[in-house]
């Protein structure tokens, strides 16, 4: 049995986090993967309601758990997220990019991932008001660099794709911290001999993702370009709502869509939970190699492909070019499921 904890968030977070509720209990009763799920607050109501955005008592409960969900929250998001990430050691921001059928996807056969350093550079909040100046301190280690450099090589060899990472940075402009992260990352590059390694400038990057994104395989970053550039890359499959994330440390996983709130569409239900069920999708896969759970594993491919035969069939959302609700959607997965 695994304890998932979910922030179900603010805007549209209650109404995906329902999908996610009847997409586990589906996959408890008919694929074997026991879960208890513990909803918890954090974001703008909980702000609001206990003048914390990440009460401790929620705090205390991710931790206790096996692998958390997190809905999307509003303005308090660097409250929650970001002292997670940082609190629990979440080094590995894992954003995929992967083209599906029957969506405004760029072409046909992009499958990227981008590996993003989740705790440094601009993002640790560091600024200040120096006369009439605001500064930010730009922090990058060796240490967090290498590990995030690893993480990117392993990730390379277990896609089995075109396995090539790509380093990218700006350390033409920014000698020492970008140039640091490059050599870093270069130094691991040659424990993987047998993994293709290319460095890029970001600018030459984010056209690239553009012009020829069937060409990259593994996306190695920091912080701050890696949060661009994973929104860059959803958008060439399709959009927001077709992109997932992972924030893993050694021992921990918290699982999100990438996208925000959307308070302007909350209540509609007309949400494409489609990343946040494929977050869903990432979280069995790493909780059933972490605990050697083929049952685990099997479910996430089974999720998977179930989300492709329905994007295939021609049933999506309003985002994507459909007109299924959130709830519809959700319900065309959870019945395949159950077959």
């Amino acid at each position: 049995m695994y304890n998932i904890s979910l922030i179900t968030g603010d805007g549209i977070g209650p109404e995906i986090s329902e999908s996610a509720i009847s997409i586990l209990e589906t996959i408890h009763d008919k694929l074997d993967v026991k879960t208890k799920i513990i909803s918890l607050e954090a974001g703008d109501a909980a702000l609001k309601k206990y003048s914390k955005a990440l009460p401790d008592e929620t705090f205390e409960s991710i931790k206790s758990s096996d692998a958390c969900l997190k809905a999307p929250v509003g303005e308090s998001a660097a409250d929650v997220i970001v002292v997670l990430r940082r609190n629990l050691d979440l080094y590995a921001n894992i954003r995929p990019a992967k083209s599906y059928p029957n969506t405004p996807s760029l072409r046909d056969d992009i499958d990227l991932v981008i590996v993003r350093e989740n705790t440094e550079d601009l993002y640790t909040g560091q600024e200040f008001i120096v006369d009439d100046s605001a500064v930010a301190l730009r922090v990058i280690s060796e240490k967090a660099s290498k590990r995030i450099a690893k993480h990117a090589f392993n990730t390379a060899i277990q896609r089995n794709q075109k396995k090539r990472v790509t380093c990218v940075h700006k350390s033409n402009v920014m000698r020492k911290t970008d140039g640091l992260f490059a050599k870093s990352c270069e130094s691991i590059a040659n424990e993987f001999p047998d993994i293709q390694f290319d460095q890029m400038y970001v600018d030459a990057c984010s056209m690239n993702l553009i012009r020829q994104p069937e060409e990259f395989d593994v996306i190695v970053t920091t912080n701050l370009f890696g949060d661009i550039l994973s929104d860059e890359s959803s958008q060439v499959v399709g959009g927001l709502g077709m992109a997932p994330a992972a924030n893993l440390g050694d021992d921990f996983g918290l699982f999100e869509p990438v996208h925000g709130a959307a308070f302007d569409i909350a209540g509609k239900q007309i949400a494409n939970p489609t990343s946040f069920i494929l977050s869903i999708k990432m979280m069995l896969e790493w909780l059933g190699n972490k605990n050697s759970d083929q049952n685990s594993i099997s479910a996430a491919q089974t999720l998977e492909k179930i989300v492709l035969q329905v994007i295939e069939s021609g049933i999506t959302t309003k985002d994507v070019g459909g007109n299924m609700s959130t709830r519809e959607f959700t319900k065309e997965i959870t019945n395949r499921l159950v077959c």
